[in-house]
Parts: structure tokens; C-alpha cells; sequence
């Protein structure tokens, strides 16, 4: 993930910690624990940073309009957050999808 991509993540969910975690189980863990709402914020946003990691790993940049819109999620009610996680996500495979390559990654 770019330093870019980043501060816009950052700013999409400013109150949260920024620490990644790098253990998936303990990721898994640690979602499974939060209030059915803030759950599904979490597998989708835990489902982007794994595609911009993939991205980063391809030296390719997310597209500029979804870190548009990545940028005002924090204004949104968290239900309202998570269905446009979850769009921003779709989005994101489409592009991955029009890149042409084999991503590895399934829907």
C-alpha cells in the first residue's frame, strides 16, 4: 500500500488505531469480537487492505475515485460505511478484474 493510499485509510477511519495486524487468525480473532455492525465494517475493510496490499505487491495504485470515495466514509452513519466498503471493494475487483492479470483473489 502506498503512503497515499495510507492517509486516505487513515482518514476514512480516523478513530480507529492504525496498527496492522499482521496474523490473520488473530485479525480473524479480534473481528469476531466486535458488535455485529461494526463487524461487517471491519471484514470489508480488512477485505480492501488486503487487495491494496496485493496491489502494492504489483506496484500498482489504487484508482484515484475510489480514494475519492474512500475519503468521506467517516461522514457516513457506520451501517451507511459498510455497504459503501463493501461497493468500494466490488469496485476494486472490477479494476483488478480489467487489469488483465490472473489476481488470485476470489470474490
Amino acid at each position: 500500500m502506498t503512503e497515499t493510499d495510507e492517509k486516505q485509510l487513515r482518514k476514512a477511519e480516523p478513530d480507529r488505531a492504525s496498527v496492522a495486524i499482521e496474523d490473520r487468525e488473530e485479525r480473524e480473532r479480534r473481528i469476531a469480537s466486535l458488535a455485529p455492525e461494526e463487524r461487517q465494517l471491519a471484514v470489508e475493510t480488512a477485505r480492501f487492505a488486503d487487495m491494496c496490499q496485493y496491489l502494492s505487491q504489483k506496484n500498482m495504485d489504487v484508482p484515484p475515485h475510489i480514494l475519492d470515495e474512500l475519503s468521506g466514509l467517516q461522514k457516513l452513519a457506520l451501517p451507511d460505511r459498510s455497504e459503501r466498503m463493501k461497493a468500494l471493494n466490488q469496485s476494486l475487483m472490477e479494476y483488478l478484474n480489467d487489469a488483465g492479470e490472473d489476481t488470485g483473489i476470489r470474490q
